[in-house]
């Protein structure tokens, strides 16, 4: 069956079609490793982790790249600001390397906690630099670059447009801003390639041009090419990657190849949170750790993100995290009955919902819309093995693992069993303004309580 993918530099969904059958090669951004991630970076890769998952569920090898950012990335995305590596360095009074290394061992933790499917190859940037040179001698031998005193830029001039991924149209004053920055700088979107290092610069190498480190785009265009060639199927990232990294790499790559280097630009959007942007000022950057000490698992993470499109902002709350935590209890309850249940399901009835499924993640990835379908099996009044191992196919997309699932049962506090204990008596005796008062007394004081043919079940939520 085929996929149908958004793209970005067509702007339009349209059929995929890989440069080589049955195998797609795709290229990632990775992050820069100065702090820890926070669940808006998250959503990046839990979007990357359900194209993954999507694409082998359709049968379909993979070679996929993810760099590590743990070089010098600019506070800004163009080539304004302090470099976030040594901002961190100083206020941590660490050196950088280190930092890249916690840092980075603390993301790709993450990705495991959150049961992210991960890419073939990861390419950390300080492992390429001698790439990277290679990279920019061949623009500059192409004809795309010049010098300043102490930086080597990107002549965007000299492409027959700049600018395909977001058609954008930079504001005057943003203009003499840009220029003002580097008054060296001949264009306005021109960008750094190549930086000599200032002698207190702690991240530096030996190259052609003297102690120099890499411009931050870079490192995308020159790995790419080094594991994937000149040309390969898909890029992903976020919508902020649009318009200034994204394409500035295919401005590198039409520079050294004249070819632009993915058929495929897929972007997710931002995540907000209760309606407005994240920042520290307002304490609002949250990481898995923080979500876990309020009492969610990361698979609640998953399941929130599995509620909207990846083309559409996501709003995050406490209250919908609480929804999710409860979907997801509801996904491995009724998994479980289904597991045990012994009822025949008509082989039709499960070839139904395969279709259904399938249909929804190969329309560029409409989770929404399959996660109903997953739903629909789980209400099927028919508890069958035959639907749990449905589920458990399903799974392959969504990503619980939910085989491994075993129900945890957590022994209640003295006070709540006392409270359950009345309630059941009240309910044996119809006392039922008595039943629900105990019940709005345990959901006061943080219970969920469900009542259902096999008893009622309190839970902390």
């Amino acid at each position: 069956m085929k996929i149908n993918l958004y793209n970005t530099l067509t702007k339009k969904k349209e059929e995929f079609k890989p440069i080589n059958e049955g195998k797609v090669c795709m290229y990632s951004c990775g992050p820069t490793v100065y702090y820890f991630a926070h669940i808006g970076n998250l959503r990046a890769y839990l979007f990357m982790d359900m194209l993954r998952r999507v694409l082998k569920y359709n049968g379909y090898e993979l070679r996929h790249v993810m760099n590590i950012t743990d070089v010098g990335h600019l506070v800004s995305d163009a080539d304004e600001g302090e470099d976030k590596m040594m901002k961190a360095a100083r206020l941590e009074n660490k050196d950088p390397f280190a930092i890249a290394e916690f840092y980075m061992n603390a993301f790709l933790e993450d990705l495991k906690k959150l049961n992210i499917d991960m890419p073939e190859i990861i390419a950390r940037a300080t492992e390429h630099i001698p790439c990277m040179e290679e990279y920019v001698k061949k623009i500059i031998e192409n004809g795309y670059a010049y010098e300043t005193e102490n930086t080597i830029y990107f002549d965007t001039t000299k492409l027959d447009k700049y600018g395909l991924l977001s058609n954008k149209d930079v504001k005057e004053e943003d203009l003499e801003a840009r220029i003002a920055s580097d008054p060296n700088k001949k264009n306005p979107n021109d960008f750094a390639l190549w930086i000599k290092a200032p002698e207190n610069h702690l991240m530096k190498w030996d190259s052609f041009w003297g102690k120099c480190y890499p411009g931050w785009h870079l490192e995308c265009s020159a790995m790419s090419n080094k594991y994937l060639g000149e040309q390969f199927d898909i890029h992903t990232g976020g919508v902020d990657h649009i318009p200034v990294h994204h394409e500035n790499e295919i401005a590198q790559s039409k520079g050294y190849s004249g070819k632009i280097p993915a058929n495929y630009w897929m972007h997710v959007e931002f995540l907000q949170v209760n309606g407005g942007k994240m920042s520290k000022s307002l304490k609002n950057l949250y990481t898995i750790e923080d979500l876990k000490q309020r009492g969610y698992e990361p698979a609640v993470y998953r399941m929130f993100n599995l509620g909207t499109h990846y083309k559409k902002q996501i709003n995050f709350t406490f209250e919908a995290m609480d929804a999710a935590k409860i979907a997801l209890n509801r996904l491995r309850d009724g998994y479980l009955k289904h597991k045990n249940g012994n009822d025949d399901v008509e082989a039709s009835v499960i070839k139904e919902y395969e279709q259904k499924f399938l249909e929804a993640i190969n329309d560029d990835l409409n989770m929404p819309v399959a996660m109903s379908v997953v739903w629909d099996v789980i209400k099927n009044n028919s508890k069958s093995k035959k639907l749990a191992a449905l589920i458990e196919k399903f799974d392959e997309v969504m990503g619980f693992d939910i085989k491994s699932y075993v129900p945890q049962v957590e022994e209640l506090p003295e006070d709540i069993k006392k409270f359950v204990n009345e309630r059941n008596e009240a309910r044996a005796n119809r006392n039922w303004a008595e039943s629900d008062r105990l019940r709005d007394e345990l959901i006061s004081r943080g219970y969920s309580v469900k009542d259902g043919k096999e008893g009622t079940i309190v839970e902390k939520i």
